[in-house]
């Protein structure tokens, strides 16, 4: 007997699941549980196996509708094309976000730091960005389907910084996830968003502004021995913070002054340290194998990025930051007519882009020279003579 619905509404359900067949459409039916749930599903055989595939509930679709995917699944499955039954496993099957993301930071991040292409702390900050962005904002999508105005929609409240930095990684994942084979090639949906256009931050701090605070790490070090220590040991160095954190009694040399940073983002390399910073170390008690330890370990960043912001608006510097103060170590070095070599062989730069950047913009020199051919220009427009003598500007660099 041929299916309507009527038929349907008005079937009951009985003891066990049973099938109601329809008779102008053999192997199409409606399977009625127990509990009365009803559902159109298509039989055939292919592959030497029987096979049977749901294709909707009543009441999601029309009847008509219902008859209409069964013919189509039946015309596909004639042709030998992927089944619907196939196509929903491969659905359920494919990797998700989530599982690009955590192959991305085991087995290919693993491999790189073997290998020497990645730092471990490089991984950690990828892993923290993915668990607070990416994997809230994609993790359930299915890597492949992942589109352009997803990842746009990702970004979209983030800081200019941070937007870069997740548009960064983000492109990285999925291009992994095309040699993977995860996704079509040159299919990244992160490739081509506009990146925010960054303001370098040239923050430094004034010898007043440091007089303020070496005052408030002072009234703060019977408090947090260890991480106004570091404050001050960064201060007098220049040395990132998490190199600052992570020196240790055994690279230390106290007769020659050298300390040996292994592990840099610029790799392993020495620095030679100012009497004051060798003294500061002098006064430290040695408690374990860390210079700067909470008594069980090296102390860590965020505790010391804590200290250095109660610290800093104690002072009364509350626009101030913590790597602000290797910035003043650069422009002081710069200003002190140190070339772009020197000045990225005394800081650790990789390249010579960041120490450019500073000597270009050194202090009272260049500000002098400028202040003079202004004077001078202005003279000779109001018909005097200027005194500009050509080629007598320093060249940087």
């Amino acid at each position: 007997m041929t299916l309507t619905e009527r038929r349907i509404r008005d079937a009951k359900p009985g003891a066990k699941t049973r099938i109601m067949w329809d008779g102008s459409f053999k192997s199409f039916g409606v399977r009625i549980a127990p509990g009365g749930t009803k559902a159109f599903v298509l039989d055939y055989h292919a592959g030497g196996k029987h096979r049977r595939v749901t294709l909707a509930r009543v009441g999601e679709v029309t009847l008509k509708r219902a008859r209409d995917l069964a013919g189509k699944e039946m015309a596909r499955v004639r042709a030998g094309e992927a089944h619907l039954i196939d196509v929903r496993r491969e659905a359920v099957e494919a990797p998700t976000v989530a599982d690009t993301v955590r192959r991305f930071l085991t087995d290919y991040a693993e491999r790189r730091i073997a290998n020497g292409r990645m730092k471990r702390r490089t991984v950690d900050d990828y892993a923290s960005q993915c668990r607070g962005v990416i994997l809230p904002a994609l993790g359930t999508l299915p890597v492949a389907a992942v589109e352009p105005q997803d990842v746009e929609r990702m970004v979209a409240p983030l800081k200019p910084v941070m937007r870069n930095r997740i548009l960064a990684l983000a492109s990285r994942i999925f291009t992994l996830a095309e040699h993977w084979g995860q996704r079509p090639q040159r299919t990244n949906p992160a490739r081509g968003i506009e990146r925010s256009v960054e303001r370098a931050r040239d923050r430094t701090l004034s010898p007043a502004e440091f007089a303020a605070l070496s005052s408030a790490l002072s009234a703060r070090d019977e408090r947090n021995p260890a991480a106004v220590a570091a404050i001050r040991f960064a201060a007098m160095t220049g040395l990132r913070i998490g190199e600052v954190l992570a020196v240790r009694w055994e690279h230390v040399d106290m007769e020659t002054g050298a300390l040996l940073l292994p592990d840099t983002k610029t790799g392993r390399r020495w620095h030679d340290l100012p009497a004051a910073a060798l003294a500061l170390l002098a006064d430290l008690p040695r408690v374990n194998a860390w210079c700067f330890t909470n008594g069980r370990s090296a102390i860590g960043y965020k505790h010391t990025g804590a200290v250095f912001r109660e610290v800093a608006d104690a002072a009364g510097l509350a626009d101030v930051r913590l790597h602000d103060l290797r910035r003043t170590v650069a422009t002081r070095a710069a200003a002190a007519g140190l070339s772009v070599l020197e000045l990225r062989a005394l800081l650790g730069w990789k390249t010579t882009a960041m120490p450019a950047r500073y000597v270009a913009l050194a202090g009272e020199g260049i500000a002098a020279h400028r202040r003079r051919v202004g004077d001078e220009v202005a003279a000779l427009m109001d018909g005097k003579r200027g005194d500009v003598i050509e080629g007598e500007f320093p060249r940087h660099g």
